[in-house]
């Protein structure tokens, strides 16, 4: 009998252990996809925001991330940062080319392992251009096709049509672009020239060609911080914060007292920093930076005279650089933030100042001219040709005394010694002019 229920136990053990084993298989065989959509300007925050999506897709154990791309490009150094990421993941990467990926976003999808392109997509026109969108200087373009040659000939693409994509020098007529213009590549010759894999209807198909058929799906999502940072530290947003900050506290400096002026400056400074600090592209000492700027702007209020006021502003604009993604976008963003705000001050200060009760305070309007009754100096024409007697000695300005009044002059010549006869020669307004007789 105790043999009959061992036995019994023993294949309800089997049994049990036969059913884990499926459901860890079940499990085991349970796939992921991870698409990341990389949309709109390229731009730092976009670069953080791949960057935590990349962390997200190893620790959720993806076994594939997709880069969704619909990008018109952006900056070249986040673009960099984007490219060193990818290339550093561990999970295999597919880029989607979901309508475009132009300039910037070329050299992304470059860097995937595969590419994929929906119908009517587009790759390519990625010549590099400064903030003005004039072509860049020859070694910031040397850099730039190095990096378009290096990305294609990685995944066993054919250099000469990435470097045709950034140079119109190159002579790619086979594919539509000849010597003179850039390469922009469509699904169809994307993939006769092995840019592309293939054309997928939309990411569902995609992940079919893939393999991944019975896979699960995650999309990443940008949190509101992160939506908020890209936000700010668009390259069309910040010379606009640029120019309410120095509009706000010029306004501030010239009415002492904390108003509405001073304050909407201070929030536009911090919006500024607080988009570049979650963007990963400031860090907390050029923050300290802009507060102790501030900080001396704030005494400039209380403590008037110039030098002060200057320090913090140079303390400012010295962290604002500190905190930019890109020299020469700061540097043109606070061009036109300052051509901006002089303009506006000038306009309201000069146009509404005399019709608005606010900006009378900042202005002036009160002269003090004779015709008002005041006399800025006394203009002694009455002592033209007389004669005195030198009290000091003229070095060349010095005393005299004429009709007995004590008179500050200047001698004519050099060096006179004290009681000498002079003679006043010419006067011009308090200044008296002597000649020694």
């Amino acid at each position: 009998m105790l043999q009959i229920k061992g036995f019994r136990a023993a294949l309800l053990g089997i049994f049990l252990l036969s059913l884990l084993g499926v459901q860890l298989n079940a499990k085991a065989e349970k796939q992921t996809v991870y698409v990341i959509p990389v949309e709109k300007n390229v731009e730092q925050g976009l670069a953080s925001f791949l960057s935590r999506s990349l962390q997200d897709a190893k620790d959720a154990h993806a076994d594939h991330i997709i880069l969704d791309i619909n990008t018109p490009g952006g900056l070249v150094k986040s673009a960099i940062d984007m490219a060193d990421l990818i290339t550093e993941s561990e999970i295999p990467v597919t880029a989607y080319v979901n309508k475009r990926a132009l300039s910037a976003g070329a050299y992304i999808a470059l860097q995937a392992d595969h590419i994929y392109m929906a119908p009517g997509g587009k790759m390519g026109a990625a010549a590099i251009v400064d903030g003005q969108g004039n072509a860049a200087d020859q070694k910031a373009q040397s850099l730039w096709l190095a990096e378009m040659e290096d990305a294609a000939v990685k995944n066993n693409r054919d250099p000469k049509y990435a470097l045709a994509m950034a140079d119109p020098d190159i002579d790619a007529k086979e594919v539509g672009a000849p010597k003179g213009d850039l390469l922009t590549l469509n699904a169809d010759k994307a993939t006769e020239v092995g840019y592309s894999e293939g054309t997928a209807d939309n990411l569902s198909t995609l992940v079919k060609k893939l393999g991944f058929e019975k896979a699960q799906i995650s999309y990443a999502k940008e949190s509101f911080a992160e939506k908020t940072a890209r936000w700010l530290t668009n390259p069309v947003i910040v010379p606009i914060l640029l120019t309410i900050a120095f509009l706000g506290l010029t306004v501030e400096l010239f009415s002492p007292g904390v108003g509405l002026p001073g304050t909407a400056g201070l929030i536009a400074l911090l919006l500024f920093f607080y988009g570049h600090l979650a963007a990963g592209l400031a860090g907390y000492e050029t923050v300290l930076l802009f507060i102790a700027g501030v900080i001396l702007i704030l005494l400039e209020i209380f403590l008037p005279g110039g030098i002060i006021g200057l320090l913090g502003l140079g303390a400012i604009i010295a962290s604002l650089f500190l905190a930019a993604g890109s020299f020469t976008v700061m540097a043109v963003s606070l061009l036109i933030a300052s051509a901006v705000s002089i303009t506006a001050f000038i306009l309201l200060t000069r146009v509404l100042g005399k019709r608005m009760k606010f900006f009378k305070k900042l202005i002036l309007n009160d002269s003090t001219n004779t015709e008002s009754g005041y006399v800025s100096n006394q203009t002694r024409t009455d002592l033209m040709g007389k004669v005195g007697i030198t009290f000091t000695p003229l070095r060349p300005s010095g005393t005299v005394i004429i009709d007995d009044e004590r008179l500050d002059v200047v001698s004519e010549g050099s060096f006179t010694e004290k009681d000498k006869k002079v003679k006043v020669i010419k006067v011009e307004g308090s200044r008296i002019v002597v000649r020694e007789i």
